[in-house]
């Protein structure tokens, strides 16, 4: 599909590489930037990490959490934040993990994905843990406007571990997701694609093979996009990529946050091309 938001993020990552940024303004961060933890604050760290990652990475991910506990005011520096990178060609994907059914999850459609959403992205990432086929209207829908999605599989939190590893059939519910997304993006991505646009949440940090994930590693012609958070200071090397991720590397968007913005205000532009030049270095050995 022309312009849909996989081929977007196939073009920023030949022109930026496969790093994303993660808009992460929790009260410790501010207080390390020497910000107040209030609306101000929040302001100028959101404005801040924006502009050090346009032009340099292909993808910036708020953490819509953040924003939100500032109440209203806090969602009107999400929507600035969203509108501001709206006119570069960084894609912005929004880390709301939202997954409910029916009417509900239209609702939140119409907040994030569809053409009058109050919050502009490209993305959002969504929870599949009410049934993935709670998802298949959001799924023809996003298509539809030119979204993407990223459905959380196998997440890097400990805990996650005793859903996503289950057995469902043959195969762990980690690795059903994955077929799903894979099976939607072969139907829906135009013949020469090389990402389609439902993308699946992968922590770096872990085994894939534990989560009936192998095939990640191995098998080359997939489509499925990965948002792999866990590197830097979760513990994952950027520049260990192809070793983690296999013939899927290609195709990873590579999530950092505290391990850039610890570097302050002054510093963060420089640790960011940093963190581009250590996954560039793994993406070469992949």
């Amino acid at each position: 599909m022309p312009n849909s938001f996989g081929s977007r993020l196939q073009k920023g990552f030949e022109k930026y590489g496969q790093l994303c940024v993660g808009i992460d303004p929790h009260a410790a961060l501010l207080e390390e930037w020497g910000l107040e933890d209030n609306i101000d604050g929040l302001r100028s760290f959101a404005l801040t990490v924006l502009d050090a990652s346009v032009g340099r990475v292909a993808a910036i991910k708020p953490q819509v959490s953040f924003f939100e506990r500032h109440g209203s005011k806090g969602f009107e520096v999400l929507e600035l934040i969203a509108s501001r990178a709206a006119e570069s060609d960084i894609q912005i994907i929004m880390d709301a993990k939202r997954g409910d059914i029916g009417s509900t999850m239209d609702g939140y459609f119409d907040a994030w994905l569809s053409k009058t959403a109050p919050f502009v992205c490209d993305a959002v990432t969504l929870s599949p843990y009410l049934g993935f086929d709670s998802l298949t209207n959001v799924l023809s829908e996003a298509l539809e406007n030119k979204k993407g999605l990223f459905v959380l599989a196998a997440t890097s939190n400990p805990e996650g571990k005793e859903i996503q590893r289950a057995k469902f059939g043959n195969r762990t519910i980690a690795a059903d997701i994955w077929a799903s997304l894979e099976k939607a993006n072969k139907v829906n991505a135009r013949a020469n694609a090389q990402i389609g646009s439902f993308g699946a949440v992968v922590g770096a940090t872990l085994n894939l093979n534990a989560y009936g994930l192998g095939d990640v590693q191995t098998e080359s012609g997939q489509l499925t996009p990965i948002l792999a958070p866990g590197f830097g200071a979760q513990g994952a090397a950027l520049d260990e990529i192809g070793d983690l991720f296999g013939a899927s590397a290609n195709r990873v968007l590579a999530s950092v946050s505290r391990s850039v913005l610890s570097a302050g205000a002054a510093g963060i532009a420089s640790a960011i091309d940093l963190a581009k030049t250590q996954l560039a270095a793994g993406l070469t050995h992949a």
